[in-house]
């Protein structure tokens, strides 16, 4: 890879890492599971600059989806290395930080599209269509993913007396 090329690398991940990471994270709900994740998702996209350099985002944000998916499927064939609680972390009792326990704990619950959906639609505020094109479907889709995944996240924030202000009347976008 020539010096431009490289140059170009280089200021992508410098500008775009911290909001891929976030994805990563809100994906796999462990931030050294993002971690790994997005440093997999970028060697990818280092590989294939040359093909993805004129919308490298958009293919990060797919290919960290797809991956965080295969992940789970992995470990739902493996529930013995299934993802657990960060037992012995010391723990901030701070409100924020409950509260963003509970949200990241209910979206760990959803399945794995789902939680795609919700991450990228809602929290990325990607519109529909970016998000069906990360995803590889169709926005009936999307819409319909974002949908249940909404509806579980609500019950399961309403069970721990937390509501949830996200509304579905984005879907029209």
């Amino acid at each position: 890879m020539s010096d431009s090329r490289g140059a170009e690398f280089d200021d992508f991940v410098r500008t775009r890492s911290v909001v891929l990471l976030r994805v990563a994270f809100l994906l796999t709900g462990d931030r050294h599971a993002a971690e790994d994740l997005l440093q997999e998702v970028l060697e990818q996209v280092y590989v294939r600059w040359r093909r993805v350099r004129s919308s490298p985002e958009a293919y990060a944000r797919r290919a960290l989806v797809n991956r965080s998916i295969n992940r789970w499927r992995w470990r739902a064939r493996r529930p013995e290395r299934a993802l657990g609680d960060h037992d012995g972390v010391a723990r901030d009792h701070a409100d924020a930080v409950a509260v963003r326990e509970l949200v990241v704990g209910a979206l760990r619950a959803l399945p794995a599209r789902q939680r795609a959906v919700v991450v990228l639609r809602y929290l990325e505020d990607l519109p529909v269509a970016d998000v069906a094109a990360a995803m590889g479907c169709s926005t009936g889709a999307v819409k319909s993913h974002a949908s249940r995944g909404l509806a579980r996240l609500r019950e399961a924030l309403a069970e721990s007396g937390l509501a949830m202000p996200i509304t579905e009347s984005r879907s029209a976008r």
